[in-house]
């Protein structure tokens, strides 16, 4: 039986949370058995909560979980944890303002046997240039701080096996803020399976962006700390025969 599990964070996300669970409630109905749609709502202070609330009540599938705001990396965490704790076989997860889109799911969903993870890569991308540019500086710092060339390394669209990512999660800190992009870096660490899949990638569809470039900046000087000291506890751990085998 394939379980699958979605994920979406959600913050002050009202203007699209609708069309979002419209998008992707289908996909775990027609795969149905134990097949869940989380919604992962970050501390919103709009009608996010209320709105899954409401939605819940006609969508079985629909799992709305609440925590207090942490960013989101940390609610990515939070949805992970939960799917492997129900007893998920594959963790799918993309982001709630509606710039992915769930026909694309299918292509991933037919290679999850082969691959440890089924990852998008994000093309003629529509989010603005600031975003293509932090994606394009991320990828050489990878390269300089883990020595790992990844083309696109926090894609808010990936299909990954439960059981290896559950091997994986110990290494990341609980309210890790670059979740993501540490998955990808250890899955290539690792040498595990991975996939990379071309993905459409559209403008917000609604909601306010929350990033701008002093944000950019500064968690982009956090990161390179986090980076360091991540290096480190992956290199222990291969040195220590702990987590994933090479």
């Amino acid at each position: 039986m394939n379980k699958l599990y979605i994920v979406i964070p959600a913050y002050n996300e009202q203007d699209t949370i609708k069309k979002v669970i419209d998008d992707w409630y289908p996909i775990v109905e027609k795969i149905g058995g134990e097949s869940r749609l989380v919604i992962v709502n970050d501390g919103s202070r709009d009608r996010t909560a209320e709105i899954l609330e409401e939605y819940a009540k006609d969508h079985e599938r629909l799992i709305g979980l609440t925590k207090e705001n942490g960013g989101h990396g940390a609610a990515i965490l939070y949805g992970y944890r939960y799917a492997l704790k129900k007893g998920a076989e594959y963790v799918f997860q993309t982001d709630s303002d509606g710039q992915t889109v769930s026909s694309e799911f299918w292509g991933f969903w037919k290679r999850r046997k082969k691959y440890d993870m089924v990852i998008g890569h994000r093309q003629k991308r529509q989010d603005g240039f600031s975003r293509i540019m932090v994606t394009k500086v991320l990828k050489l710092t990878l390269l300089l701080l883990f020595h790992v060339s990844v083309p696109d390394a926090n894609t808010p669209f990936r299909l990954m096996k439960a059981d290896t990512l559950a091997k994986c999660l110990p290494l990341i800190p609980p309210e890790y803020n670059l979740s993501n992009v540490i998955i990808s870096v250890i899955y290539k660490k690792k040498k595990l399976a991975v996939r990379y899949l071309p993905i459409t990638f559209l403008p917000r569809q609604g909601g306010v962006n929350s990033i701008n470039m002093k944000k950019i900046i500064k968690i982009g000087s956090q990161a390179c700390r986090d980076f360091r000291t991540i290096n480190r506890v992956i290199a222990d751990s291969a040195e220590e025969g702990h987590g994933i085998e090479s």
